[in-house]
């Protein structure tokens, strides 16, 4: 559902100010490498909607540096996942922790975790220039303001910046680049995207998918995407995480994009979609 304005409270949420380093440095695009520490770990992770089961992970480990692509079709439990990891949602049983730290009893988390999950993590109000400096503000951001287009400039396309247009008059395409440009001006050791190709231009799929992978091999951070698109995810992904009906049924090594026939073989295609027109169809079910 189109959502008129961002609650503040969810950005907030993932951005507070009382838990921000103060040490870490602004305005690099190249973070410390975070290869000694970050990782995420699930252990017996329970969540129902009624009869439907949305996650049933009975222990997952995702380890440091790792880019982790999570595949499934609709219903699979992906967002569910995700929203839990990101203390929006409560689990029915089990616990997750990020860093070592368990989302639902400390705050500290915030410190190195970032992500873009759907327009309501905009302030749609605002213009992306307003925006980046509000998180700034905030504490939530590493890169500056100011250094937002430099960094992002063939990502955002000539259609983000200068635009003097607010966010909820940009075209999906473009509020999506804003999302996760949002996410990465935080510069952050733990990385979450949801759908992040979706209604992005062929041109922006492929920019995204080298944007991601220089992030993630310059820094060492882990990364989550999750995605209806299984050629970019394998292109980008160290590891595959195949989901069906809340539960992990593979986790698929893919050195050399070697998951390729094992994915295929499960959706039982030659080829995964690769247009915005066919990632917004499916976003449109």
């Amino acid at each position: 559902m189109k959502q008129d304005s961002a609650p503040l409270h969810v950005l907030l949420h993932l951005a507070d100010t009382t838990h921000r380093n103060p040490t870490t440095p602004k305005g690099s695009i190249i973070s410390p490498n975070y290869q000694d520490t970050a990782m995420i770990q699930i252990e017996n992770l329970k969540k129902q909607f009624g009869e439907t089961i949305a996650c049933d992970i009975p222990s997952f480990t995702i380890n440091d540096g790792d880019i982790l692509g999570l595949v499934g079709n609709n219903g699979a439990g992906k967002t569910t996942l995700f929203r839990i990891l990101l203390d929006l949602l409560k689990a029915d049983e089990g616990h997750v922790t990020l860093d070592g730290i368990d989302p639902s009893a400390s705050e500290a988390w915030k410190d190195t975790t970032a992500a873009y999950i759907d327009e309501g993590f905009l302030i749609d109000f605002l213009t992306p220039e307003e925006y980046f400096a509000f998180l700034d503000k905030i504490g939530a951001a590493t890169i500056k303001p100011e250094e937002m287009e430099q960094q992002f400039e063939r990502f955002a396309g000539g259609e983000v910046f200068g635009q003097k247009k607010l966010i909820r008059n940009l075209s999906a395409g473009n509020k999506q680049k804003v999302g996760i440009m949002a996410a990465l001006m935080r510069q952050p050791k733990i990385l979450i995207l949801d759908e992040p190709f979706n209604f992005l231009d062929p041109s922006g799929q492929n920019t995204l998918k080298h944007l991601l992978s220089d992030y993630g091999q310059a820094t060492g951070a882990t990364i989550l995407v999750s995605s209806h698109n299984l050629q970019h995810t394998i292109d980008i992904s160290t590891r595959i995480a195949l989901l069906e009906k809340g539960k992990i049924i593979r986790d698929i090594p893919n050195t050399d994009g070697n998951a390729r026939e094992e994915i295929d073989r499960y959706f039982e295609v030659g080829h995964a979609p690769t247009s915005a027109q066919e990632e917004g169809e499916e976003q449109k079910k």
